[in-house]
């Protein structure tokens, strides 16, 4: 039923308005934004200012099952590589189930942190042996569950993983749920295309690196689809990464996909961390999204984005949670900024070319890039975008007697999860006054299933 939102607050593209009514469809869509209007009788009173929802451009799923259970010092040279091999030990015990209890309710906690919608990176396809479930779509079957009992929209990432190493080295025992040939990736795409035509639904391609894929597997799959889907891949995260590749072809990891494959709008390339200054100005020239995961990015020292170049370029951007040692939209944008700071011994280092408010900066173009990163019809409170909306607690105290930018301001660098009140995705409400209504039932289940894996 098609219904309206009146906030007294709300972002839209063109900036701050007051008073305005959010019309939505039946099928979720905005199709009217007046503002300087006062609420009609049916309409809901949103209890604070109203936001775009915000996608969150990565996600594994199942690593939330050991976020926070890695931090223990037993290796001086702990790095990516040895929270690897604990990953891999974790990877070898999920059944489905426990996959799809683990999802339900990080999906939860995604939405109550003010994400929207989620792009699932998902390579955890086979059974612990390695072999194929009867329905090779079993496990990206489960995520896709679990995306809908909780009502978080959700681009699907099958991801394309056939190799251990650079130059198609096999892979080891840790990986043998991941591995697909071409041909059987290929039919996995297909059987997830129908399924993800539904409302809130994307299917993308995706690579799990360039360690993961030789040239000719990349081009395969490129060539066997002329639609728009979005296609992600890992790059250059970790400095050993860099140096393998260098070893392996004599180029970095991006100048090396750079030069072999035309990149365009419709990628995205996670973590680039260790971009050099003519890779950043290829990255910012083809419109391709730069993955950011700060809070996953810090958890395994993976080192510092150039993010400043990279804006001042007018590179596009987004936000993901990764590995999820955090769920919160504030937390990945704070510390995006504030690893600058960092970096630089300065304050206020991002906020565009034309010099904005750093909050205003921050979560206006991780909404245009991650919205462009899932391919989703969402990131603005504009007709013809999905209702995806976030409301923060126009009660609370550090919210009173403030307006436009300052309150993304006190949002982003003085708040915390908890500020997000009511959050509607696709003109439902799915958090209502902090909660959601599953999370109890899906927190048991979710804790049952780690008991049983680790």
């Amino acid at each position: 039923m098609p219904k309206a939102i009146h906030a007294a607050q709300a972002l839209l593209p063109q900036g701050w308005a007051d008073e305005v009514l959010i019309e939505c469809d039946a099928a979720g869509m905005v199709t009217r934004v007046t503002p300087g209007t006062a609420a009609p009788p049916d309409a809901q009173i949103a209890q604070g200012p109203v936001l775009p929802g915000m996608p969150n451009l990565h996600s594994h799923a199942f690593q939330r099952a050991m976020a926070g259970l890695a931090e223990i010092a037993l290796n001086p040279e702990d790095s990516f590589w040895t929270w690897r091999d604990l990953m891999y030990r974790l990877v070898g015990r999920l059944d489905p189930d426990q996959v799809e209890a683990i999802a339900r309710y990080l999906y939860i906690d995604m939405l109550k942190g003010g994400y929207t919608a989620v792009a699932e990176f998902h390579y955890l396809h086979h059974d612990v042996d390695g072999r194929p479930y009867a329905d090779p779509t079993e496990m990206s079957q489960r995520v896709l569950a679990a995306a809908e009992a909780t009502g978080i929209a959700i681009t699907l990432l099958p991801v394309m993983y056939a190799h251990g190493g650079f130059g198609g080295k096999a892979p080891s025992d840790g990986q043998r749920r991941f591995i697909h040939t071409t041909d059987q990736y290929l039919k996995l795409q297909e059987g997830l295309i129908r399924d993800c035509r539904a409302p809130g639904r994307r299917l993308g391609f995706c690579f799990h690196s360039l360690r993961a894929v030789t040239l000719d597997e990349i081009q395969a799959v490129l060539a066997s689809s002329g639609d728009d889907r979005p296609i992600h891949v890992h790059i250059a995260e970790q400095q050993k990464e860099v140096d393998d590749c260098l070893a392996w072809s004599g180029r970095r990891p991006i100048q090396w996909l750079y030069e072999n494959v035309d990149v365009d709008a419709r990628w995205c390339l996670i973590h680039a961390t260790h971009a050099e200054p003519d890779e950043v100005a290829a990255m910012v020239k083809s419109r391709a999204i730069a993955g950011l995961c700060p809070t996953t990015e810090a958890n395994l020292g993976d080192g510092f984005f150039p993010a400043i170049a990279f804006a001042d370029q007018g590179g596009r951007w987004g936000i993901g949670s990764d590995s999820h040692v955090s769920l919160s939209v504030v937390e990945e944008l704070r510390w995006l900024e504030y690893g600058q700071r960092l970096k630089a011994e300065r304050r206020n280092r991002l906020h565009g070319p034309a010099g904005q408010h750093v909050a205003g900066y921050l979560y206006r173009a991780a909404l245009d890039g991650g919205a462009q990163a899932l391919g989703q019809q969402m990131g603005a409170i504009a007709p013809g975008k999905r209702a995806d909306l976030v409301v923060l607690d126009g009660q609370h105290p550090l919210l009173a007697h403030i307006a436009g930018d300052d309150i993304l301001g006190r949002w982003l660098f003085a708040g915390l999860n908890r500020m997000v009140k009511d959050v509607m995705v696709g003109g439902q409400w799915v958090v209502q006054d902090g909660r959601h209504a599953d999370e109890i039932e899906a927190g048991r289940a979710f804790a049952a299933a780690v008991k049983a894996a680790i």
